[in-house]
C-alpha cells in the first residue's frame, strides 16, 4: 500500500497524521506506542481531514534532526526510527517510521517504565497498565501468559477428566509426559504445577466464560434469551454453538426423495469463529469475557483483546499467524480444532462465500475483535466495508476514538465518564456525545440525569 493510500484511509493502529510538528511529549508517546505494538508511521504535513498541507522544503532537514533528538532524549530503551521526507501530491511531508522493537517494553524516560509505557490501541496512544507491561515483558522472553506456572492451585486437586476424555477419543492418551510436552504442567523444585493454560482450559477462572444472548431486532435494547456458559473450554464451545443454532433458521432442501436440513449459516464458519475467539482472546484481562450475540440481521462473536501486537488487518488477510496463547493453541491443534496455522480467517470467508452468503465483517474495535456474520434475509443491508478492517470512520476524531474504546470496554458511557476520560468540562463532554450520536457512532438512552449512551450503528 502506498503512502497516499494509507493517508486516505486515515489514522489507525499503524498511522498517525499531524499537520505540523506536535509537542515533544506527543511525538515520544507515539513512537513508544508504535514500538510496543505493531510499528507504524507518524506523518507530519497532513491535517485531520487527510489533506496534504506539506512542509516548507527549507525546514525539513531541521525537523528531521529535531525529531531524532526528541526520540533519543525521551525514549528508552533506544529506538531508532527511519526519518525521511516524501513527496505526496506535489508536497513534502516528513515520515517517522517506527518498527516494533525487541527490547520491550519501551517507555518515556522521564515517567519511567511503570508510568511511561504506551500502547497503540486503534488510532490512539494509551498508557499501559501493569498487566500490559507484564505482557510486553513476556513477549520479550518469547513466553505467553498461558505458559506460566499457576502456584495458587495444586495439580492433585484438579479434575483433568474433560481433557483426558477428548485426547482418549482421538487415540492419544494424556500421559504425564504429554502434559509436560504441551506445557500444561511444569516441574519446579521437584513438584509438578499446573500452568495458566491448564487452568484456562479447565475453566477455573471466573472470566473464562462465554455469554450468549438473543436480541430482538438489530440492537441490544431488548433480549429474548440469555445464557452464560462455564466449565472447560470444549464444553463452552459446544454450548455456544448450540445456542446460536437454536436461534437461527433451519432451511430444508429436497434432493430426489430425501430432505436435507441445514442452518442458514455454515457450521464450519460459526465453529471457526468460536474457536478463534477461545484460542486467541486475551486472558490476562480478568474483567472481560467472550460475548456471542444473535440479532435479526447478524450473528456476532466478540473476543477481548485486539490483534496480537505484530498483526494488522492487512497481514491477517494474507494468512499471517501470531499465537497469543501458545499452550491453548497447542492443545486445540493436537485435538484437531485447528487444521493449519493462519487459515482460520480464510476458512470463515470461504465457507460463507461457498454458500453464496455475504462475506463476514471482521473488525478490530479498540482492544476487541468482532466477527460479524450477515444473516441471509438481511444481506441487502451489508455494508461495503464487509471483510477485515479496523474501525476508523471518516470523521472519527481522537476524542471520539477514546470514547468508543471506553464504550467497547464498559458497554455504556455517561457525560461524567467522558469528563474524566477526556479531562474536559461538562459542556464539552455533552457536545462530544451529542456529535457522536448525530454521526450514529452512539445511541442515546434514558433522559435527564439518567441519560447514557451505547454503541450506535457505525
Amino acid at each position: 500500500m502506498t503512502l497516499i493510500e494509507q493517508i486516505q484511509q486515515g489514522e489507525s493502529k499503524t498511522l498517525e497524521l499531524k499537520a505540523q510538528l506536535p509537542r515533544h511529549d506527543q511525538i515520544a508517546k507515539t513512537v513508544v506506542a508504535f514500538a510496543n505494538t505493531s510499528g507504524g508511521k507518524l506523518v507530519i504535513g497532513v491535517d485531520d481531514e487527510r489533506h496534504v498541507v506539506g512542509l516548507a522544503e527549507e525546514n525539513v532537514l531541521d525537523l528531521q534532526d529535531r525529531v531524532a533528538s526528541i526520540v533519543f532524549d525521551r525514549c528508552a530503551p533506544a529506538i531508532l526510527p527511519e526519518i525521511y521526507s516524501a513527496n505526496v501530491q506535489g508536497r513534502l511531508v516528513l515520515v517517522v517510521e517506527v518498527f516494533r522493537g525487541n527490547l520491550l517494553p519501551y517507555y518515556l524516560k522521564a515517567a519511567g517504565k511503570n508510568e511511561g509505557t504506551y500502547l497503540r490501541i486503534g488510532a490512539t496512544n494509551r498508557r499501559a497498565d501493569f498487566e500490559h507491561i507484564l505482557e510486553l515483558e513476556r513477549q520479550k522472553r518469547s513466553q505467553s501468559f498461558d505458559e506460566e506456572v499457576c502456584r495458587e492451585q495444586a495439580l492433585s486437586e484438579l479434575d483433568l477428566t474433560p481433557l483426558m476424555e477428548r485426547f482418549a477419543a482421538r487415540g492419544k492418551p494424556l500421559t504425564e509426559e504429554k502434559l509436560k510436552n504441551l506445557k500444561l504442567v511444569r516441574m519446579e523444585q521437584g513438584e509438578l504445577w499446573p500452568t495458566q493454560g491448564l487452568m484456562i482450559l479447565l475453566g477455573r477462572y471466573p472470566h473464562v466464560v462465554m455469554k450468549c444472548a438473543r436480541f430482538r431486532g438489530t440492537d441490544m435494547s431488548v433480549f429474548l434469551d440469555r445464557k452464560e456458559y462455564e466449565g472447560d473450554l470444549f464444553s463452552q464451545l459446544v454450548q455456544a454453538e448450540g445456542f446460536i443454532k437454536n436461534h437461527i433458521h433451519l432451511r430444508g432442501e429436497i434432493s430426489g426423495l430425501q430432505r436435507t436440513d441445514t442452518y442458514e449459516l455454515p457450521d464450519e464458519a460459526l465453529r471457526e469463529a468460536l474457536v478463534n475467539a477461545v484460542v486467541h482472546r486475551d486472558y490476562t484481562n480478568m474483567g472481560r469475557d467472550i460475548k456471542v450475540g444473535v440479532y435479526d440481521d447478524v450473528v456476532n462473536v466478540v473476543s477481548p483483546g485486539g490483534l496480537p501486537s505484530t498483526l494488522t488487518a492487512e497481514t491477517l488477510l494474507d494468512g499471517r499467524s501470531e499465537i497469543r496463547n501458545r499452550t491453548i493453541a497447542r492443545v486445540f491443534k493436537a485435538l484437531g480444532y485447528i487444521e493449519q496455522w493462519g487459515s482460520g480467517i480464510q476458512r470463515i470467508r470461504s465457507a460463507c462465500l461457498a454458500w453464496r452468503l455475504a462475506e463476514p465483517r471482521i473488525r478490530e474495535k479498540g482492544d476487541f475483535v468482532d466477527v460479524e456474520f450477515y444473516r441471509p434475509e438481511f444481506e441487502a443491508t451489508v455494508p461495503d466495508s464487509a471483510g477485515y478492517r479496523q474501525i476508523v470512520p471518516d470523521t472519527l476524531t481522537v476524542q471520539e476514538s477514546e470514547v468508543l474504546g471506553y464504550v467497547d470496554e464498559y458497554s455504556r458511557v455517561t457525560t461524567a465518564d467522558v469528563e474524566r476520560l477526556l479531562s474536559v468540562k461538562s459542556r464539552r463532554a455533552r457536545e462530544v456525545l451529542k456529535e457522536m450520536a448525530e454521526k450514529e457512532l452512539l445511541e442515546k438512552r434514558g433522559s435527564a440525569r439518567s441519560t447514557f449512551y451505547v454503541r450506535g450503528k457505525l
